[in-house]
C-alpha cells in the first residue's frame, strides 16, 4: 500500500505498483467465472499472453478493452484464444478518417465472433451516440467495400455487422 501511495502522490497512474498485487486481483476474477474486462489502454496486449494461454479453459471470457494502437496485436490474440475477445470502442474515435482501414485490419486477424463493440466515449452522454454513428459508419464503408467488390452478399455483412454490433457482445456478457 506504501508503494501505491508513492506512485499516486508522484502522479503515476495505472496498474499497482506491487505485480503480486495485480495477479492476485486478475486470478480472483478469473475463479468468479464471468467475463474479465482488461483495459489495455494504449499498452500492447502481448504483455497478457501468457495470462491468456495460462486462463483458457477457466470458463472466464477476456476482453480486451480500447487496443489502439495495438489493434492488430489484440485483434490476433483474439484469433489465438477462444476465450479472448476484443472491444473496438476506441478505433472511431482515435483514428479519425482511418477508422474504415484500421476496422478491416482487425477483421483481417480475429474472428468475427471475436469483436466487440463499444462507444469507447467517456464522459457526456451524447458521446456515446457520436461513437456508436463514427463506428456504424466506419463498419459500413468495410462491408459495404467488401459487398461492392463481389467478395460478400449483402446478407453476410448484415450478419457480420449485427455480430459485431450487439450479438456477440449479448453471448459473452449472457445478456440473451
Amino acid at each position: 500500500a506504501a508503494r501505491r501511495g508513492a506512485v499516486l502522490r508522484g502522479g503515476g497512474r495505472g496498474a499497482p505498483a506491487e505485480p503480486e498485487l495485480l495477479d492476485h486481483l486478475r486470478w480472483s476474477a478469473v475463479a468468479c467465472g464471468l467475463p474479465l474486462q482488461l483495459r489495455l489502454g494504449a499498452g500492447d496486449p502481448a504483455c497478457l499472453a501468457d495470462f491468456a494461454a495460462a486462463t483458457e479453459g477457466h470458463g472466464c471470457d477476456l476482453v480486451l478493452l480500447h487496443g489502439y494502437p495495438y489493434h492488430r496485436q489484440a485483434a490476433a490474440l483474439a484469433g489465438r484464444h477462444p476465450h479472448v475477445y476484443a472491444d473496438l470502442g476506441t478505433v472511431p474515435a482515435r483514428t479519425g478518417a482511418r477508422a474504415a482501414g484500421v476496422l478491416a485490419e482487425i477483421l483481417e486477424l480475429a474472428p468475427f465472433g471475436k469483436l466487440l463493440f463499444s462507444s469507447g466515449a467517456r464522459g457526456l452522454p451524447e458521446l456515446h451516440l457520436v461513437g456508436a454513428r463514427q463506428f456504424r459508419e466506419a463498419l459500413g464503408r468495410v462491408l459495404g467495400d467488401w459487398v461492392a467488390d463481389g467478395a460478400w452478399t449483402r446478407g453476410d455483412a448484415a450478419r457480420v455487422a449485427a455480430m459485431i454490433g450487439s450479438g456477440n457482445a449479448r453471448r459473452v456478457y449472457g445478456l440473451g
